[in-house]
């Protein structure tokens, strides 16, 4: 269970319009009213309506062929691009992971210098179950893990993915 409280603002409100589009297949605005009131965001309908207005919300086709809202995620990939941010978490692991060490529900990352932040940002990306948060310095990417079981899951995962022969895993 998570433990995320989320203010009564307008960026609050679209980061959790991008959670929600980035998590499921949201077909109506109304839809969407519920799963955000489920969060514990209330929202008129016109405020919906504006918000994806002004984040210029599409619909799409997803891989069922069901058109779904998306919105530009924090990658510049679209939110029902979950695939493709996957195969980005794959490569930059592979590419730029250099070591991993728990500390608890904390999980530290080195990458080469500079790249910190691409690794961080891929991560975030794919919404991994369990993280709370990342933080990313220059050579240093924090993971906030909800608990020291999900720390060990995590580094598991991106080691996994960090091996040469990894690929992205097929939808779930």
């Amino acid at each position: 269970m998570t433990h995320t409280t989320i203010p009564a603002t307008k960026t609050a409100r679209r980061g959790a319009i991008i959670e929600v589009l980035a998590s499921q297949a949201i077909t109506s605005q109304e839809q969407l009213r519920r799963e955000l009131a489920a969060m514990g965001v209330d929202t008129t309908q016109a405020t919906l309506s504006r918000d994806l207005l002004e984040m210029r919300a599409t619909k799409v086709r997803n891989a069922a062929g069901v058109q779904v809202y998306s919105v530009p995620d924090a990658d510049g990939s679209h939110t029902h691009e979950a695939e493709a941010s996957q195969a980005r978490l794959v490569r930059w692991c592979q590419d730029l992971l250099v070591a991993t060490d728990l500390a608890g529900n904390l999980l530290v990352l080195r990458t080469p210098v500079g790249a910190a932040n691409l690794l961080g940002s891929a991560i975030d990306a794919v919404r991994m179950d369990g993280i709370a948060g990342t933080i990313a310095g220059d050579d240093t990417v924090l993971v906030i893990c909800r608990t020291p079981a999900d720390a060990d899951r995590v580094q598991a995962a991106l080691l996994e993915l960090a091996d040469p022969g990894s690929t992205p895993p097929g939808p779930t």
